[in-house]
């Protein structure tokens, strides 16, 4: 342990999920003092007792679409530990793969709903409580740089969340904050297993080797692995970085 993140305040949305949990985990080894943020009490419960620490991790149960929970999970945040240096936001659904004339708009209205207002929500409501030269992470995706078919909802959203990263950037270089988005290919969880079986009727194969064929570096990548890259953007080694978008895609976009 390096102590890059000691006494560091870090809110984490999506917190129960595999990247979040790997990502509160890593962050509080390093010293920081973590806020889970997702919808369900019972996982968040679970991520907080596997990180361990209980005077340094808390969870709330809120619904990032919803801005009257986001705002009480950043007060209930700033009560427990003070100010926030680092916001990683990080909630996501998928959706459904459909050509555009049978996807359905209460989905795609749904997968911008988490990701893009629930980023939007995170950053408005956490920014006012934010230590000057903190950061925000942003979770996009290697299809926030590129397009596949039928995934209208996820990608639409995942491409919206470059843009809300790059006018945060902007607006608030002033502040020595630092916004940039990161940009995982396939990871090896749960979440990207069931996008998989979905997939795999779609393309005719079994999509996890065909994701596996194609990325250069040949698997998916771990959810440790994209945690080190939040470690990267939240901690001061990437002083100078802002408004950049970080692949962790194993050379799938090169």
């Amino acid at each position: 342990m390096s102590n890059q993140m000691q006494h560091k305040v870090c809110v984490i949305t999506g917190g129960a999920g595999s990247i979040g949990a790997a990502s509160g985990k890593l962050l509080r080894r390093e010293g920081a003092k973590i806020m889970l943020v997702d919808l369900s009490e019972a996982a968040l419960k679970a991520v907080a007792a596997d990180i361990g620490g209980a005077d340094s991790v808390a969870w709330c149960a809120a619904d990032v679409t919803k801005s009257d929970q986001v705002r009480t999970a950043i007060a209930s945040t700033v009560s427990r530990f003070g100010k926030i240096d680092v916001l990683f936001s990080n909630a996501g659904n998928f959706g459904t793969v459909a050509p555009v004339a049978d996807y359905p708009e209460e989905v795609f209205d749904a997968v911008l709903a988490v990701h893009v207002k629930g980023a939007f929500l995170a950053a408005k409501h956490a920014v006012p409580q934010m230590n000057d030269g903190g950061s925000i992470v942003i979770t996009s995706s290697i299809v926030g740089v590129k397009g596949d078919p039928g995934a209208f909802g996820y990608i639409t959203a995942k491409h919206a969340q470059v843009g809300l990263m790059r006018v945060l950037a902007k607006e608030l270089a002033g502040r020595n904050i630092r916004v940039n988005t990161i940009h995982p290919g396939p990871v090896d969880n749960e979440f990207q297993l069931n996008v998989e079986k979905n997939l795999s009727g779609v393309l005719g194969r079994d999509a996890t080797a065909f994701f596996n064929d194609i990325i250069p570096l040949r698997r998916h990548v771990r959810a440790e692995e994209v945690a080190r890259s939040v470690l990267y953007l939240a901690s001061d080694a990437s002083s100078f970085t802002t408004g950049s978008l970080l692949m962790v895609d194993g050379g799938l976009s090169a």
